[in-house]
């Protein structure tokens, strides 16, 4: 009796223990085949995209990529995006590395960077087939400034005619490259002003935050590099944005405010949920380092926010779809920023009015036809 309780035992726990690790398997099995780190070059949300596809994205010269169109979805208005687009031109370049290239900046390459008039990928290796630029530096937070410096110099050098706002962010920022615009459509490119997450430590001006990236003017960007031929800005201190900063208020670039007209702040030096959810302790360096008051909770950031810091690959493709893909039916958003100097207004309040004009028509269709759905449509 012993003996039959034994093996009884033992094939219960043999039958549990299989299909405990078949279920285990089969989920790390799933999490891999969803993951985009590990999907070779898909792209969850536009699909495998063989080469020929991505020369018609992008056409390349030298190590830049220039955007041959403004992505937007099929059947919706995007003509405020689309005429800002060839407006406010903005040169972006991403500082990454060799070791970076296929576990973050490729990732930027498929999402938010596809938005940008120009895109630059900033190493310290030349990759003619990603492609980056090798700027000769060495890689670590000791070189961040140089590779800054070097970069900057890089773009004003040859792609000066090719852009009007020059942005710095890192392989693990993601930018609402849009909505960067909205915030430059009120400024020229001439004015020595420079854009972002302001902090007031160490300068009479304040700082813009490395990791939620900053944008300078060209004008900016010619001061900047005129500073280090006349020896006015040097290599002076390996934190990257300060000593931006520092070069910034001395060739006489002001630090503009990116905040909304509810006074919320655009660029964020940190993932969504922590400036949404997360209570920083009073000791914590953000709350002293801030040009402006924090808020905390939703009002942290603004409808129309330009970065995040710390976002993961995954988060990526994330950030792409909640910006750009996901919708609430039946709302006009409460926040309607002014719209853009010189933008005719009338053009998209036409398009709302046709809007509200087809869905009473459908609605009147669906009626007749026994309750069909309506037909979803992109609303931005």
């Amino acid at each position: 009796m012993t003996a039959l309780r034994s093996r009884v035992s033992f094939c219960a726990g043999f039958v549990v223990g299989t299909f405990t690790l078949y279920v285990f398997l089969r989920q790390v099995y799933f999490e891999k085949t969803l993951s985009p780190q590990k999907t070779g070059s898909f792209d969850p949300l536009h699909g495998h995209q063989p080469p020929e596809e991505e020369e018609n994205t992008w056409k390349k010269e030298r190590s830049a990529l220039f955007n041959l169109k403004h992505p937007h979805h099929i059947g919706e208005d995007s003509s405020m995006a689309d005429e800002l687009f060839k407006k406010v031109r903005i040169l972006c370049w991403v500082m990454t590395g060799p070791k970076n290239l296929e576990t973050k900046a490729r990732h930027v390459k498929s999402t938010w960077s596809r938005h940008c008039n120009v895109i630059v990928f900033m190493s310290s290796v030349e990759d003619p087939d990603f492609p980056t630029v090798g700027l000769g530096t060495k890689e670590g937070r000791d070189q961040l400034y140089w590779k800054t410096i070097r970069a900057f110099h890089y773009a004003y050098e040859h792609h000066s005619n090719d852009a009007d706002w020059f942005l710095k962010a890192d392989d693990d920022t993601y930018v609402i490259v849009d909505n960067l615009r909205l915030v430059l459509s009120n400024h020229t490119p001439d004015e020595p002003v420079y854009f972002g997450r302001r902090f007031k430590p160490y300068t009479k001006q304040g700082y813009m935050s490395g990791g939620a990236g900053y944008v300078l003017s060209r004008e900016a960007v010619r001061r900047f590099v005129e500073g280090f031929k006349s020896k006015v800005c040097t290599h002076t201190t390996s934190v990257e944005d300060l000593a931006m900063g520092q070069c910034m208020e001395k060739v006489g670039v002001l630090a503009g405010d990116t905040r909304d007209t509810w006074h919320r702040e655009t660029f964020h030096p940190f993932i969504p949920e922590q400036h949404l959810t997360a209570k920083f302790p009073k000791s914590f360096w953000y709350w002293s380092y801030c040009y402006y008051p924090i808020s905390e909770g939703p009002n942290c950031c603004s409808d129309v926010s330009v970065s995040f810091h710390y976002v993961d690959p995954l988060n990526m493709y994330l950030m792409e779809y909640y910006t750009y893909h996901l919708r609430a039916f039946g709302y006009r958003y409460r926040y309607q920023p002014p719209a853009p100097k010189g933008y005719n207004v009338e053009q998209s309040s036409s398009w709302h009015a046709m809007e509200e004009k087809e869905v009473q028509t459908s609605q009147g269709k669906a009626q007749e036809g026994g309750g069909r759905s309506i037909q979803d449509r992109q609303v931005t």
